[in-house]
């Protein structure tokens, strides 16, 4: 591993290997397939971009975001790697000169979409060539189990059967059982090692709070927490998106959108203005995000409940890249519930997925009902049992909330549900159990039941954390996702006899903040130090525009960071900073140096 070692430090600027990514290296490297589940930010890039570099021939990246492999390249070229993408953003052109510059060796990976890669004229054109290995990245997509499932990833088993003697790498940052069995089975890994990091992103917390008024909590957890930090914002529909990036711009803030329905022209303009700028808020439907390598993201917030715990964990894992804390922050409601049920429900798929996607669902609200540590439960959900430790990180470690005995209006709740013969939704059953005369309360004559005006005691907000709970304990299911009415299930019999106490937990308040908000690493610096890393930010942002570049390919915070903290007086210690390889010592060093040394004058 001597080589790969010197490429990682010289070429990429690290220390040391992270994990597994060593043995990864070693394995690939001498010709063999695997599958690797690592968590974003966990360094999968590494693990087949120096064996790439260590075997004769061009490795092959398959990926299914334009921006992505575009970042990438760019990342790589701006440190010595020969590497080029191939894709429909290109002219016809600029795609004969890349692949004439592939058919003469000048590049070191390559970065294409699985269209393209499927191409007769693509397999032709590199049958001709030496292969180093081929890297399918975000490999979820290739399982109809997986949260982004992509159809043309189902064909990308074709790749060993051409190229058999060709190694392999899979990738994924999110991946349950049945999804990691389809992946080995679709791509034909059966006989591959795989590879399976833990999936605790530690620097993330997590804090999930019921939805009251959307905007005026999400504009209280941004301007309290994150004021000036980039994040992204996910809605579930477009134009929820656009409202809200339109209303947080009237805010003062600087938000800009992102869905399928727009034009990929604005998309592309918003995504680069998201990736090249410091402090931008990004508005997006789940359209947005797969593959974003951007580091310095520092909040993820979600206005609707995602549908499945795998999408919560990609989503939330754009947050704190570089390993610095980061929030994931969520709002949701009993209405989220029922929209996801009605978009299962409403879907062409067959059965089968309808059903798994319902547990999926199931689990999503589990862990959003939770009482118990949220990491705990989620890397249990991933098969990582053994991570019992409670995380001390998350709302319910901050803030335990309290246990109370709501036996007996769980009785109540699910009596009324009986009583209207299991026909209507939350909504209504609280109009009833509170005595609310309604419209539709008389036009039932529901204010007649035993149970009208039962749960008066109760304010409207805990009713709804109620039905809630008892939703994701299974006492209660939907019977109808378009009209969200709601049915008991065999487990609600035992309760109505009173054979079962159950016990319930009060959230924190909807605006309620975690005490003070995460540890910055910038807290520490004093005045100079201040001053040295916004001097420093400043010039790299600077350095950014001119090479047409994002500023973390130029430096992470990271780097930033170490510099101001060590304040480097020569080159060999220059050298030993993070980040700092090779090429980019022989592009800035000379002026980092002339920094350094003007700063330790000034202060003497």
């Amino acid at each position: 591993m001597s080589q790969a070692l010197n490429l990682l430090r010289e070429v990429f600027g690290y220390p040391a290997f992270r994990g597994q990514q060593a043995e990864i290296i070693s394995h690939l490297a001498e010709g063999g397939d695997c599958l690797v589940l690592m968590p974003t930010g966990g360094g999968k890039s590494l693990c087949y971009q120096i064996p790439a570099l260590m075997r004769d021939g061009v490795a092959i990246v398959i990926s299914p975001l334009i921006a992505l492999m575009q970042n990438q390249v760019a990342t790589l070229n701006e440190i010595g790697v020969r590497a080029a993408v191939l894709n429909s953003s290109l002219s016809q052109q600029e795609a004969v000169s890349v692949e004439y510059k592939l058919m003469t060796g000048a590049y070191d990976l390559l970065y294409v979409a699985p269209e393209r890669l499927l191409t007769a004229r693509f397999i032709n054109l590199i049958s001709n060539i030496r292969i180093a290995l081929f890297a399918i990245d975000e490999a979820h997509c290739v399982s109809q189990w997986g949260h982004d499932f992509r159809p043309e990833y189902m064909r990308l088993s074709m790749l060993h059967e051409r190229f058999p003697k060709v190694p392999r790498i899979a990738l994924t940052a999110t991946a349950d059982k049945d999804t990691r069995k389809d992946i080995i089975e679709r791509l034909g890994l059966g006989a591959s090692r795989v590879f399976i990091s833990s999936f605790d992103r530690s620097n993330i917390r997590y804090q999930i709070l019921d939805k009251t008024n959307r905007y005026s909590q999400l504009l209280t957890f941004i301007q309290t927490e994150h004021p000036g930090d980039a994040g992204i914002v996910y809605c579930l529909s477009r134009k929820k998106v656009e409202e809200t990036a339109a209303w947080l711009t009237k805010q003062g803030l600087p938000a800009v959108a992102y869905h399928a329905g727009m034009s990929m022209l604005e998309r592309n303009r918003n995504q680069k203005q998201f990736l090249r700028d410091e402090g931008i808020i990004m508005v997006a439907t789940i359209a947005f995000g797969m593959g974003i390598d951007k580091p310095n993201v520092r909040f993820v917030a979600h206005l609707d409940l995602p549908k499945n715990i795998e999408s919560y964990y990609q989503e939330t894992g754009r947050a704190g890249r570089d390993g610095l804390v980061a929030d994931a922050w969520m709002i949701y409601g009993l209405s989220d519930v029922i929209q996801q049920q009605r978009l299962i429900e409403e879907s062409e798929a067959n059965a089968l997925y309808k059903q798994v996607a319902l547990r999926k669902l199931e689990a999503m609200l589990s862990l959003c009902e939770t009482s118990t540590c949220r990491r705990v439960q989620m890397l249990s959900y991933f098969g990582e049992t053994e991570n019992t430790a409670a995380c001390g990180n998350c709302d319910i470690c901050l803030n335990p909330p309290k246990i109370w005995d709501a036996t007996v209006e769980v009785q109540k709740a699910l009596s009324c549900v009986y009583r209207v013969r299991q026909n209507f939704g939350a909504k209504h059953l609280i109009d009833i159990l509170r005595g609310n005369l309604t419209n539709r309360v008389k036009e039932w004559h529901h204010d007649k039941l035993s149970t009208f005006g039962i749960g008066k005691s109760l304010s409207v907000k805990v009713w709804h954390s109620v039905f809630r709970q008892i939703i994701a304990l299974g006492f209660l299911e939907t019977a109808s996702a378009e009209y969200g009415a709601l049915r008991l299930t065999e487990l609600s019999r035992e309760i109505l006899k009173g054979q079962q106490t159950v016990f319930l937990h009060q959230r924190i308040e909807s605006n309620q903040l975690l005490g003070n908000p995460p540890s910055d690493d910038l807290d520490d610096l004093d005045t100079n130090k201040r001053d040295l890393w916004n001097q420093l930010r400043i010039w790299r942002a600077a350095t950014a525009k001119e090479n047409g570049v994002p500023a973390y390919v130029i430096f992470h915070d990271v780097t930033l960071m170490e510099l101001v903290r060590l304040c480097p007086q020569n080159i060999s210690e220059l050298s030993r900073v993070t980040g700092i390889g090779a090429r980019k010592l022989e592009k800035y060093g000379d002026h980092l140096m002339t920094f350094f040394l003007a700063n330790s004058q000034a202060n003497r």
